[in-house]
């Protein structure tokens, strides 16, 4: 199961990719079916990449930051680090995925997925915009993740609700109108 765990991130952000372009189409269409296809993975893949884009500069600190805070006696130096680097690994995520899934879920091109300067321009464009989505994709996490624990519905449902909001908060990044690149 651990093994192929990381595979089902790719069906699972492919479908995130395909509710946000729905949402796009027709913000009053439900979502759209999970179907398996290569496009839905070639979407995952690109938004996995970007994903560990994203992540890869924190992951690089968290073992220098783990032997520091060992160094002065932490005990739990791992979970300490990791939990310090995780709010800025979060406003990074939430500064720049939200316009590049958009513009990816709109254009196709995968160039979209990874042009953080672009999705930084649109961010002070419309920051009001971001703001409110931002808020929605946090709150959908936040009650996705309770279901786990707090609700007792369980992690899939839960995933499939963040999923859904976060979507349609990317999707109203995107703007009305004609779908122009994020370039």
């Amino acid at each position: 199961m651990v093994l192929v765990l990381p595979l089902l991130f790719l069906p699972l952000l492919g479908y995130a990719i395909a509710a946000t372009r729905a949402a796009e189409t027709d913000p009053l269409q439900g979502p759209p079916p999970f179907q398996l296809s290569v496009r839905l993975l070639a979407d995952g893949l690109w938004a996995s990449l970007a994903v560990l884009l994203v992540a890869l500069p924190f992951a690089l600190v968290l073992n220098p930051l783990a032997s520091a805070l060992h160094a002065l006696g932490e005990p739990s130096a791992h979970v300490g680090a990791f939990f310090a680097l995780a709010l800025p690994w979060g406003l990074v995520s939430l500064l720049l995925m939200p316009h590049c899934t958009a513009a990816f879920a709109a254009t196709g091109k995968p160039r979209d997925m990874f042009n953080f300067a672009a999705a930084l321009r649109r961010l002070r464009r419309d920051f009001m915009t971001w703001n409110v989505a931002a808020a929605a994709i946090v709150t959908g996490w936040a009650i996705g993740l309770a279901c786990a624990g707090l609700l007792c519905i369980g992690i899939v449902p839960g995933v499939f609700y963040a999923i859904l909001v976060s979507a349609h908060a990317a999707a109203a990044l995107q703007g009305q109108g004609p779908r122009p690149s994020a370039g």
